[in-house]
């Protein structure tokens, strides 16, 4: 079945990876991405290839390998896969390697000019979706289908329905980007959009920062989103020229058709939007902050791909600066990317954070994907990160609440879970 009607940017981003064409939702094609990122667990990938007798590599240019989930390694046995990993990018001449001292995967590619408007992403982590802030189609696979496309360049893909999402309106003081998606996820629930693409406008995403927009792909995973995207614009042209160092020339932008078909349109007023968190123990158990305020915390975690970005990391030196802590409260601080750790510092988030009481980590998943920041029994911590599941930081028996930067500031000063505008009044 093939269609010439009006199409989304699923259809056009999958058309394009193929060389198909009339592609209608339901169709599976091969797809050949442009872009095979691979984290820490790579060796997986390297000892299948070791298996299969297999030493040589489709495109060895469309390889990006990150050491980010456990960095720097905390064993010996880590110690060895880093290790091969940087054997083989050696051996393999795989050029795009980043080692335990780069940041998060996501991050780091998009900061050196990996990621483009158009491009069709793979990537051994369930939040590749957040390549659609600069206009990609991104989304998440396993080992096994990365080590085929190492070998073949190519893996098949099933053509997604898509879903609009329009958010309107600019949002009060103390609510973020990150309130938005969990009163989406909220309200969708966690198999809301599974297998969709979610397509993000509306005039609030517009006038929203490449940083925000991460924000919103990036959570979408969380809905169930098999690839989320936001339409390059004038915003995204000079993130990709002043940050990513890639010229206009560089890349080819797909934007959906007008009439193109939805399964169905989203709209929410942010103007209406307060400070929402998900409870334990799952993303889409989300409440207004004030249904929550006054839970008591043992730990604060800024960090993860979803919100360690260096406006995030201003947006809490904004609500922490000229405060302290709470006794008895540690507030772990972990920067997305080396270059946000850099500009953080030049700038004095930093420094306003550590005079706060922030111990600040090396860049990377960290507490996220259960690299410290574990909890004891009993505890609970507000996070930045994108999930909330028993036990992913520590004991089963304590408790992750989901929060944007601004709210996770304002907790870690009073040692309670906190409105930010309480604070920032």
């Amino acid at each position: 079945m093939t269609t010439t009607a009006p199409r989304t940017f699923a259809q056009k981003a999958i058309e394009r990876a193929s060389g198909e064409s009339g592609l209608a939702p339901g169709q599976i094609v091969d797809a050949y991405p442009d872009v095979y990122m691979s984290h820490t667990a790579s060796w997986r990938c390297i000892r299948t290839l070791e298996r299969m007798g297999v030493d040589t590599l489709y495109d060895p240019d469309r390889v990006a390998m990150v050491m980010d989930h456990i960095s720097p390694a905390m064993n010996a046995k880590t110690a060895a896969d880093h290790r091969l990993c940087r054997e083989f990018a050696d051996r393999m001449g795989i050029k795009n390697f980043y080692d335990v001292n780069a940041g998060i995967a996501h991050i780091v590619l998009m900061e050196n000019g990996l990621i483009r408007p158009g491009q069709f992403v793979i990537g051994t982590d369930s939040h590749s979706t957040i390549y659609g802030a600069l206009g990609a189609f991104g989304t998440g696979v396993g080992f096994s289908e990365i080590t085929a496309a190492w070998v073949t360049g190519k893996l098949w893909v099933k053509v997604p329905e898509s879903v609009r999402i329009e958010i309107e309106g600019e949002l009060p003081a103390g609510s973020y980007a990150k309130d938005v998606m969990l009163k989406l996820i909220g309200d969708l629930g966690a198999d809301g959009l599974t297998y969709c693409s979610a397509e993000f406008g509306g005039s609030y995403v517009r006038s929203r920062s490449v940083s925000e927009r991460m924000t919103f792909c990036n959570l979408a995973m969380e809905m169930g989103a098999k690839n989320a995207y936001v339409a390059p614009d004038a915003t995204t042209r000079a993130y990709l020229a002043d940050e990513a160092g890639v010229g206009a020339d560089g890349y080819e932008e797909l934007l959906p058709d007008e009439g193109a078909d939805y399964r169905q349109t989203v709209t929410l007023d942010g103007t209406a939007l307060t400070p929402k968190i998900a409870v334990p123990h799952t993303v889409d158990n989300v409440v207004d902050v004030d249904e929550v305020s006054g839970t008591r915390l043992d730990q604060v975690f800024i960090g993860s791909c979803a919100n360690a970005k260096y406006d995030d990391l201003e947006i809490a030196a904004g609500v922490l600066k000229g405060h302290k802590i709470a006794h008895g409260v540690r507030l772990v601080v972990t920067p997305a990317s080396s270059a946000v750790m850099a500009k953080a510092s030049e700038t004095g988030v930093l420094a306003t954070l550590v005079e706060a009481g922030a111990m600040i980590t090396n860049a990377g998943c960290g507490a996220c994907a259960g690299n410290g920041g574990a909890m004891a029994d009993g505890e609970a911590t507000l996070s930045t990160a994108n999930r909330n599941f028993q036990g992913r930081m520590g004991s089963y028996q304590s408790s992750i609440y989901l929060g944007s930067p601004a709210t996770a500031a304002a907790s870690a000063i009073t040692g309670v879970i906190t409105n930010p505008a309480e604070v920032l009044k």
